[in-house]
């Protein structure tokens, strides 16, 4: 019987057995099952993290703390990069979050801009709104600044002297801009003068070489030099004459591709345009051809003694005024012993005719843009070879007769004028096909879907070894205790069950002798340690409480 009673079966687990348990045990169980739930959720959570991106980077720390203030208010969960130069939220609420915090003034740049004005104080003085509009229109100028792509960050400082009713006294306001580049950008110049028109037009009265742009580095850059305008050519010279040849290449290509092939020639255009502005004014003398002489003036004058000789033909026309010549200038001579004169007198007559230049005066302006010279080169690949029993031959040269076709098309495609000086060069070659580029394969262990996969793997094992781990050292012990618990409780409830039966049974059953008990207490003992060891952990607890 007594075997019988100490080979007592394992006893299912059940919510009967917390009866069984002191105050101590049920405590430290059920400190073990919170324990486990807390480990298994948060293993859980940090299973299913939603990925984080970015909210904003690069902030100043007064940006920053309004942004993380925000945050915690509307309950975003948010955390930092490692350098901490970025806010991180979840992905999924990145652009939903960047909406509420633009509404808000988020972020505001470090700087203050108009804002300022909304919360002027009742009987502030005039210089003190002077210096808040002051402080206003440079924080709006520097926000403005900062939307450049290459400006990272830009203070804009305004010296505004103050309004006096003297003109010798008055002075002009001036600026100066200090800007912050990315890494590895520069300034064009046009970004540069855009600047410096944007602040001029900003202050009254403000010349644009008022204006200093200086970067992070100290440099001024508002009055550098553009290196085009110190070779004495313009950007938009250049412009130009790239527009140009681009037209006179398309007009190659358009009429040689359907002959030839888009793949099978190149072609290149250079021009030379004069930009020159010539305004010229010219003036030319030529004397006068003698049929068409223009007589200026006409002078005549007589000398002599006695009575001048008669002139001319007797009659009406000689009261008619004189026929212009048509004779060089001369100076006839009336000598003396005219013809029905007094042989004693002398009489002389001279006659100066002052003729008109033939003048010419030209005034000419010439047009800038206007081409000066164009130089065009054709490369024509040569044909394909003849296909025989499925291999292809050598690649044949075009003829002469193609090439001279292809020179005149090109000729009369670009307006070919030898006056000019135009050149055309068209050459004949075999091209070389371009290698195709190969591209590496990526390893396995580089494929992001892998990867992916990988890391999402690798959290749900780390899980499953976290519940294992949790069950394994901490579940287990407790539910085994349970068991053995109600194990001892069992047996003792049996054994006094028995006890109690052999007692009213009287003498009739004696019980076991001393030596029987001993002897059956050594053998449970040696087969179950354990169950003797709880045994004398129980009486231990029982007799110190």
């Amino acid at each position: 019987m007594a075997e019988q009673a100490t080979a007592v079966p394992a006893l299912p687990i059940n919510l009967g057995m917390l009866s069984n348990l002191n105050a101590r045990q049920k405590l430290g169980m059920m400190a073990a099952l919170a324990l486990a739930i807390a480990l298994l959720v948060g293993a859980w959570l940090w299973t299913k993290e939603p990925p984080y991106g970015v909210l904003f980077s690069n902030l100043s720390d007064q940006d920053g703390g309004q942004i993380v203030t925000t945050l915690q208010q509307q309950n975003v969960p948010y955390k930092y990069s490692e350098g901490g130069g970025a806010i991180l939220v979840p992905v999924s609420m990145v652009h939903d979050v960047r909406l509420r915090l633009a509404s808000q003034g988020l972020p505001k740049g470090g700087m203050v801009g108009f804002e300022v004005m909304e919360n002027q104080k009742l009987g502030i003085s005039q210089f003190a709104e002077q210096i808040n509009y002051q402080r206003g229109l440079e924080g709006e100028l520097a926000r403005t600044i900062q939307t450049l792509g290459a400006v990272r960050a830009a203070r804009v400082h305004l010296a505004i002297p103050k309004q006096t009713a003297f003109l010798r006294d008055e002075l002009k306001p001036s600026a100066s801009v200090l800007v912050s580049l990315q890494p590895g950008r520069a300034l064009e110049a046009s970004q540069i003068a855009g600047i410096v028109h944007l602040v001029s037009s900003s202050v009254p009265q403000l010349n644009p070489a008022s204006v200093s742009v200086i970067d992070q580095d100290g440099n001024l850059v508002s009055q550098q030099r553009d290196p085009l305008k110190n070779a004495g050519l313009d950007p938009t010279q250049l412009k130009y004459v790239k527009e140009i040849e681009a037209q006179y290449q398309k007009r190659v290509e358009a009429i040689l591709e359907p002959l030839v092939g888009k793949s099978n020639f190149r072609a290149q255009v250079t021009t030379d345009i004069d930009f020159s502005n010539i305004d010229q004014v010219a003036e030319t003398y030529k004397p006068n051809p003698i049929p068409q002489t223009a007589i200026r003036s006409q002078q005549a004058a007589d000398s002599g003694n006695g009575n001048p000789p008669a002139v001319g033909v007797p009659g009406a026309l000689t009261n008619q005024p004189p026929v212009p010549a048509t004779a060089p200038i001369t100076n006839p001579q009336v000598g003396d012993g005219a013809a029905g004169g007094n042989p004693n007198s002398s009489y002389t007559r001279s006659t100066t005719i002052n003729y008109e230049l033939d003048k010419t005066v030209r005034h000419t302006r010439g047009t800038p843009g206007v081409v000066k010279r164009i130089s065009v080169a054709v490369a024509v690949n040569h044909k394909k070879g003849v296909v025989k029993d499925g291999v292809a031959g050598k690649p044949v040269p075009p003829t002469a007769e193609e090439l001279k076709r292809i020179n005149d098309l090109v000729r009369e495609a670009v307006g070919f004028s030898q006056e000019r000086g135009d050149s055309i060069n068209v050459a004949t070659a075999s091209f070389v096909a371009a290698e195709p580029e190969i591209i590496a394969e990526l390893p396995v262990w580089k494929d992001p879907a892998l990867i992916a996969f990988a890391k999402e793997a690798t959290q749900y094992l780390v899980f499953a070894l976290i519940a294992w781990l949790i069950w394994a050292k901490l579940l287990k012990p407790v539910f085994e205790m349970l068991a053995a618990a109600a194990q001892r409780a069992a047996a003792a409830e049996k054994a006094a069950a028995q006890y109690a039966g052999e007692t009213a049974a009287g003498h009739a059953h004696p019980g076991p002798s001393f030596d029987d008990r001993l002897k059956q207490a050594r053998e449970t003992a040696h087969k179950e340690p354990k169950l003797v060891a709880e045994l004398i952990k129980e009486w231990m607890g029982a007799g110190g409480t």
